[in-house]
């Protein structure tokens, strides 16, 4: 069990380094006016799957707590 927590853990560091990282390049590419519109269309969705994802297993890692 351990580590699959761990296994989990590290993942989700890696996923959230991701999702800064295309948040930065994301916002440096907004500010030079992109004219790759599709591409940074791609880069948003792309983000927004992380951020699904880290959810997903930030869920994994929270103990269930019985009510």
């Amino acid at each position: 069990m351990l580590s699959d927590r761990d296994s989990l853990l590290r993942k989700l560091h890696g996923l959230r380094s991701e999702h800064r990282d295309l948040d930065t390049v994301i916002a440096r590419l907004a500010d030079q006016g992109a004219s790759d519109q599709l591409h940074l269309q791609r880069l948003k969705k792309r983000k927004l799957m992380l951020r699904d994802e880290i959810a997903w297993l930030e869920s994994r890692l929270i103990p269930d707590s019985i009510a």
